[in-house]
């Protein structure tokens, strides 16, 4: 039998809960949201979903965690034997997001390495075969879309044909897993240890990024971009469900990753305060990475702005004698108007782009792209370019560390509950084998076609099951466990009763939210499968 260890101090227990819960989602997903649904208005659901579903479940996996001294198949189970399914079902999620969030740090370690360079290779087209002129494939994108799709995924055109394993991949991912086993060689032994930088470090860049992404032309029209909200899109149902799906995966809610950390705890411990800690840091953390992400996006479109402008004046200069004055990206509008009323046929012949700032401010792109394209072409007009390349993907790379921190605690304290795990296996041999069996098994990610199947996990393995999932850990522990059970556990740990806004929300608000949630999310995949036909 494995000896249950503890963690050597508090500290290292709550960096880690706010290193597993604070990640990648926090950096790309959420900023992506706010920019599709609205701004501002995105933080009225999210907020709603925060209060009513996130802080009650975060606050009950703590509890019932330390209270049970258990990972997520041990807890469910001796509730009810009937239970077990409940903490199989986290164990596979951790495991299958573990998958594919592992090739996401492949992909950051690959652009790591590259950022070394100058100029950085993600900036200028190559130059083709015969060395007479660029790519013309890459001509008619951008370097960095190039660079992106072509040099690093090698993407095929489809999912049907999967094309060759790319040897980069498999490179950069074996070191990934590798970083990986390294930390989490001896579980909460060797986390402890690594948590204290991977879960410090993301703010200390974030700091940076943020006073320097202050000062970029163009980051004020990218806040008030964030903080303007547009109400027409809360009667979306699509922003609530979103949402909702944001604070589960945001927070590391039914993975089973933080009922395995609590299990480390003392009994006698302020889980509740704890719960608040992690999840208003969290919260915290999504708007803070936005404030940089936003002023970045806001200095990429006055880039694209000032970029189509002067390419129209280029044009109308070469076709008009308009004397010694100069048409500027100021005086555009003045001088367009003019030479439109005066020769209207010549103008329209010119073939001008539609140039508006907002325009290129709507231009969302979700997850990958917001790190490997947004990003990328943003900080290739920064001054030391190479700088703050390395600097956003070390920061990258520590946010995902220590989340898959939290994704394989979620594997392998279940796998250590359910005692299939004979006695005499060191635990250094069995977390090899464990990592070792995820590589091979994401070597599908590293195909022509990778791209293709790591969307198809990222869409439905952290969204709909997380939710299932949650609405029984719920009903499980306030109708089957009990709830007065529950609390009386509560007061023993912390020394006080559950108040009325927990009652509240383990009761009846929570269960509720999430049933309909379930039942919004599938009505809305039906209808949607409908009018597709």
């Amino acid at each position: 039998m494995f000896e249950k260890p503890k963690w050597d101090n508090k500290v290292q227990y709550m960096l880690t809960c706010i290193g597993f819960a604070v990640g990648l989602g926090n950096v790309w997903r959420f900023p992506y949201l706010c920019q599709i649904y609205g701004g501002g208005a995105f933080l009225i659901p999210y907020g709603i979903a925060f209060v009513f579903e996130g802080l009650p479940l975060l606050h009950m996996e703590l509890a019932i965690g330390q209270r049970l001294r258990m990972g997520s198949v041990g807890v469910w189970n001796s509730i009810s034997p009937y239970l077990g399914g409940l903490g199989v079902a986290s164990m596979l999620v951790s495991f299958l997001v573990g998958l594919f969030y592992n090739m996401l740090l492949a992909w950051i370690l690959w652009y790591f390495f590259h950022s070394f360079q100058s100029p950085l290779p993600w900036r200028d087209c190559p130059l083709n075969l015969n060395r007479t002129g660029y790519v013309s494939e890459c001509e008619k994108s951008s370097p960095v879309n190039y660079f992106w799709y072509r040099e690093t995924l090698n993407i095929t055109p489809n999912i049907e044909t999967s094309g060759p394993v790319q040897w980069w991949l498999v490179l950069c991912l074996a070191s990934a897993w590798g970083l990986v086993y390294i930390c989490f060689i001896r579980g909460i032994e060797t986390i402890g240890k690594a948590i204290y930088v991977t879960a410090t470090f993301p703010y200390l860049v974030l700091t940076i990024f943020l006073v320097r992404s202050l000062t970029l032309a163009g980051a004020t029209d990218g806040l008030i971009y964030l903080f303007t909200p547009n109400w027409e899109t809360l009667k979306n149902p699509n922003v609530w469900l979103d949402a909702a799906t944001q604070i589960f995966f945001s927070l590391s809610l039914a993975f089973g990753g933080l009922i395995a950390f609590s299990s480390y705890n003392v009994q006698k411990n302020n889980c509740e305060r704890d719960a608040l800690i992690v999840g208003c840091v969290n919260s915290f953390t999504s708007i803070y990475a936005s404030i940089p992400i936003f002023a970045i996006l806001g200095f990429k479109a006055n880039e694209n702005y000032n970029n189509c402008q002067n390419w129209n004046i280029l044009r109308l200069t070469n076709s008009f004698n308009i004397g010694d004055e100069n048409i500027t990206v100021e005086n555009y509008d003045v001088w367009f108007n003019y030479l439109n009323a005066t020769d209207p046929s010549e103008v329209k012949s010119l073939d001008l782009k539609t140039c508006n700032l907002q325009t290129f401010l709507d231009q969302s792109v979700s997850g990958t792209g917001l790190a490997f394209i947004v990003f990328t072409e943003a900080v290739i007009n920064m001054p030391g370019a190479q700088v703050w390349a390395v600097l956003f993907f070390v920061m990258l790379f520590s946010l995902g560390l220590s989340s898959m921190f939290g994704n394989l605690e979620g594997v392998l304290t279940p796998l250590l509950d359910l005692h299939i795990i004979p006695s005499w296996i060191p635990k250094e041999i069995f977390t090899g084998l464990m990592c070792l069996s995820s590589f091979t098994v994401g070597l599908l990610f590293t195909l022509g076609s990778g791209n293709y199947w790591l969307e198809i996990f990222n869409s439905y393995v952290g969204s709909m099951p997380l939710l299932i999932i949650a609405f029984f850990e719920i009903i499980s522990v306030v109708y089957i466990y009990g709830i007065d059970r529950f609390n009386d556990d509560i007061e023993w740990m912390t020394g006080r009763r559950p108040n009325i806004y927990w009652q509240a929300t383990w009761r009846f608000i929570s269960p509720l939210m999430l049933s309909n949630y379930i039942i919004t999310r599938i009505v809305v995949a039906i209808i949607s499968v409908y009018y597709r036909k």
